[in-house]
């Protein structure tokens, strides 16, 4: 048997297909990945080697972790207003609100600093590459970073990565920091030092879709 399906049948069903077509492809889109050809992320891409002003980056070896840690776009329904940050330590998750209840969400890797500090900040500033400022504890355990008490220079080889958010609460430095890192091995684990640490390909997704002064939720 054959159905016919009249015009104005297919006219009021066109926004169920729309929504249907658009529900397969939003999440990776979203999460600012392509798509293969069998409607997969291209994860190949997102975590490839590249250049940043200068800097190379080297490629993540993605495959080896927990496909959870990957960025992605998942249903995060939250009170907390678009374009907030949301740092969970515990579980090893930032999420970046976003639009109907969804969040690009990040996979980090948290160190002692980040389990020490929780609450409510802004983005106080914004750098790319920034220099490193070794604290004085980290120096007084190992004297070879006194080299660096007044800053070490951007680059590869620098804790905080390709960039750096740092967290301010009523005016003041809460020295709490997200960060890129030269450990990318450290991602979905408890780091040895640091605050929260992303991949590289991931700080600077993340950097580009923030604003100075966006609200950030660190979570005890």
């Amino acid at each position: 048997m054959v159905l016919k399906l009249s015009r104005r049948s297919f006219v009021a069903g066109l926004p169920l297909l729309l929504a249907a077509c658009q529900t397969k492809t939003a999440s990776p889109i979203q999460a600012g990945l392509s798509l293969l050809t069998d409607g997969t992320p291209d994860y190949a891409t997102a975590y490839a080697a590249t250049e940043d002003t200068g800097f190379k980056i080297p490629a993540i070896q993605y495959q080896k972790f927990d496909p959870k840690f990957l960025r992605q776009t998942v249903f995060y329904p939250t009170s907390q207003p678009v374009g907030t940050i949301v740092v969970d330590p515990a579980n090893k998750f930032l999420y970046l609100i976003g639009p109907g209840g969804r969040a690009v969400r990040y996979g980090i890797g948290v160190g002692r600093a980040g389990f020490a500090w929780n609450g409510e900040a802004v983005i106080g500033f914004k750098r790319e590459w920034p220099k490193w400022f070794p604290p004085k504890e980290m120096i007084e355990r190992d004297p070879k970073l006194a080299k660096y008490k007044d800053g070490q220079d951007g680059g590869p080889t620098n804790p905080i990565g390709a960039r750096g958010l740092y967290l301010w609460q009523n005016g003041k430095d809460t020295l709490y920091r997200i960060h890129g890192t030269n450990h990318p091995e450290s991602i979905g684990t408890n780091a040895s030092s640091g605050c929260i640490r992303m991949w590289h390909q991931d700080i600077i997704d993340l950097y580009g879709r923030v604003e100075l002064g966006a609200k950030v939720v660190v979570l005890g």
